[in-house]
């Protein structure tokens, strides 16, 4: 038993290392703008809004790093559970809109607008151009060794990151001294299921799916072995980092509730930053600054590490570095259009891509619970929940209202968004019961594979 302590000791190490990694890239520009805003808006029923908004801001981003640790897959892989048409297109919208087309865009011009102009009074486009060059450079070069990504954000950034955010919500919540005002809005009426549409926005259960198999490789990397114990190690490695998310966000989202005339900013950036001199003054910004700098910049090494390697693997004859290389100036040229053309994007992808992706998540987790190997659950659920999610992309665009309306405003929760999720449900026990009754023919689960072979495969499946 003593020599395997020193064992367990550095594995308990790597495993602390790897949730503030995992930390660090979930928190990024929008999970520190969006937890004020949301505390503003929700007023007296701040409790089931801000509750909403960590159901799918962090229960889903960890159960989803779960679910890519049970099957030892990446997202590709798991989404060819729903077709080859899904199994590609799926993954390639998640990793562009979690990358170079979205997210990684975001993350410049956040930082750019929230630190640097009010820190140093930039404003103009090309002041704008030069601060994204700059970021992206840094992000490149720290993105080099993705097996270095667990070091670099968990032992250094994280930490002084955690900090200072800690720092601002203790002396926001102690020292401003006011009610929070009347909910509005969707707020209003619908607190809880408006949060967790906007915990949408943070895109981190799309990325998680991207940044577990970087968990599991880290670890790896760490030495630990594959099977149960690597799966045990990702799972308390995502929960760990989940606790510190949800922590934070419920300050941020005090901060929000609490500080007078709210209702009067533009952004949570700006809320915060008000905030922070209020509390601290001058010094205050400064804080704010490194807060912004620091969340940003970390998830952006983690976007890219996890896009250039997804296209490295789709298309192996670029390589690692020369992804970055593209991604980065895709990036930059994005972000130069400014945050609200990056925001504009944002909806229709994230409403388009949620519903599949939640999809996916759940009933990824599902299938070691029924222990057969599960072909039409995936399938029917996946297109189903697919074609809804675009159907009311269209609507929200104003495309074709009057033939779309009818066919999916009947479903329970359309109007919070959430019409998708009763006939995902129905196709999914539809798959469910074909499933079981292929299964039971055959003798063993529909697609040939059984459970106790599908464990010897990965090695990730735990027993029980």
């Amino acid at each position: 038993m003593a020599q395997k302590a020193p064992h367990t000791s550095r594995h308990g190490i790597s495993i602390a290392i790897a949730a503030m990694m995992l930390f660090s890239m979930f928190f990024g520009a929008g999970n520190l703008i969006i937890p004020p805003i949301t505390g503003v808006e929700s007023g007296e029923n701040f409790w089931p809004a801000i509750l909403g908004f960590i159901s799918t801001g962090v229960l889903l981003p960890v159960l989803a790093v779960i679910a890519v640790a049970v099957t030892g897959n990446d997202v590709q892989d798991l989404a060819r559970r729903g077709g080859r048409i899904f199994g590609l297109v799926f993954p390639i919208l998640a990793y562009l809109s979690i990358g170079a087309f979205y997210a990684l865009p975001r993350t410049a011009t956040v930082s750019f607008s929230s630190a640097a102009t009010p820190l140093l009074g930039w404003h103009s486009t090309w002041a704008a151009a030069a601060f994204s060059a700059g970021f992206f450079i840094v992000a490149f070069l720290m993105s080099l060794n993705p097996n270095g990504l667990a070091d670099k954000l968990g032992k250094y950034l994280t930490p002084v990151l955690l900090v200072l955010l800690v720092l601002l919500i203790l002396l926001g919540i102690f020292t401003i001294d006011h009610r929070p005002g009347q909910a509005v809005d969707d707020y209003a009426g619908h607190p809880a299921s408006t949060g967790f549409v906007n915990g949408y926005l943070t895109m981190d259960s799309i990325a998680a799916l991207a940044f577990g198999i970087l968990v599991v490789s880290a670890l790896k990397y760490k030495g630990l072995p594959a099977g149960p114990k690597l799966v045990r190690g990702v799972g308390l490695s995502a929960v760990v980092a989940g606790i510190c998310l949800a922590v934070i966000y419920l300050g941020l989202g005090y901060v929000g509730n609490i500080i007078p005339k709210g209702s009067e900013y533009s952004d949570g950036a700006a809320l915060l930053a008000a905030a922070a001199q209020q509390t601290m003054g001058i010094p205050g910004g400064i804080v704010f600054g490194l807060i912004v700098v620091l969340a940003c910049l970390s998830t952006a090494v983690g976007l890219l590490g996890a896009t250039s390697e997804f296209f490295n693997k789709l298309v192996p004859r670029v390589s690692y570095r020369a992804w970055l290389v593209i991604f980065c100036l895709i990036s930059f040229a994005v972000s130069t259009t400014g945050l609200e053309t990056v925001l504009a994007i944002a909806a229709p992808i994230v409403g388009f891509l949620y519903p599949p992706a939640i999809t996916l998540i759940l009933l990824t987790l599902l299938e070691p619970l029924v222990r057969r190997r599960l072909q039409w659950t995936f399938v029917c659920a996946l297109i189903v929940a697919s074609i809804w999610a675009a159907l009311m992309t269209l609507e929200s665009l104003n495309v074709a209202t009057g033939v779309i309306s009818p066919l999916i405003g009947w479903s329970p929760g359309h109007a919070q968004d959430l019409g998708w999720f009763l006939p995902t449900l129905v196709a999914a026990v539809v798959g469910l019961v074909i499933d079981l009754a292929g299964g039971a023919r055959k003798g063993v689960p529909l697609g040939g594979e059984s459970v106790a072979d599908a464990e010897n495969r990965t090695g990730a499946i735990p027993n029980g």
